[in-house]
């Protein structure tokens, strides 16, 4: 999240609350509190990659992307977090969802004065 520009546009403002919360302090108040209580009344973690980031890792440690994820994916389950996902397959679905509505607009391109252009992005955070 330090990285985010602040653009406004990739969230509404409910959404926006709740990436607040998401943040290095929270995560680690939850890990405390999940040592210091019962199991069953613990806050089930979960944490996503992207798969921008574990390139980053695996050059900062001289290890492969696998070893980098896979020794990320330790870590973090080391410190308590239930679940880890790669966010990998949540990028290709953007990308199809993407193809497919400029297939579309192309298609309608003499028909609708607004078909095209089609402007797509990803957050650049």
């Amino acid at each position: 999240l330090s990285d985010c520009l602040a653009c406004d546009s990739c969230m509404t403002s409910e959404e926006g609350a709740r990436v607040f919360q998401q943040n290095q302090k929270e995560l680690f108040r939850i890990l405390n509190l999940n040592k210091k209580c019962d199991t069953s009344k613990h806050k089930v973690l979960a944490v996503s990659i992207c798969p921008q980031s574990l390139p980053y890792f695996a050059a900062k440690f001289n290890l492969s992307v696998n070893d980098a994820a896979k020794r990320l994916c330790g870590f973090l389950k080391s410190l308590g977090v239930h679940y880890v996902f790669d966010t990998t397959i949540a990028a290709d679905f953007s990308l199809l969802e993407s193809q497919r509505e400029f297939v579309q607009r192309y298609q309608r391109r003499n028909q609708e004065e607004h078909a095209l252009p089609m402007f797509a992005s990803a957050c650049p955070g």
